[in-house]
């Protein structure tokens, strides 16, 4: 069972992935919806808030640090999210073959 501090520090780091979460689509909404950069510059900016909320989500929520205990969870989602990229973009190539066949 937790003690107090620790539980504190817990909802305190729940409370910030929260705000930091919050705050980083609401950039991203923002940056979507009045645009002031040109179409390419948004969309890097809107993948860039969407690789540093990941690592807040990763960081705060899912507790997943550098620390030796918690590097193998980390290299377990990194894996995954290798073979989900892998697969996402071999459909999309396949997807795009026989759209340009079809042309």
């Amino acid at each position: 069972m937790k003690n107090g501090t620790e539980r504190r520090t817990e909802l305190r780091t729940y409370a910030v992935g929260y705000l930091l979460a919050l705050a980083l689509t609401g950039a991203a909404f923002a940056a979507v919806v009045w645009p002031s950069f040109a179409a390419g510059t948004t969309l890097a900016i809107v993948l860039g808030l969407a690789l540093v909320q990941a690592i807040v989500h990763f960081r705060c929520f899912l507790h997943i640090t550098m620390q030796r205990a918690s590097r193998h969870d980390l290299q377990l989602i990194l894996f995954s999210t290798l073979i989900i990229v892998m697969m996402v973009g071999g459909t999309l190539v396949l997807l795009m073959n026989l759209r340009g066949r079809m042309m």
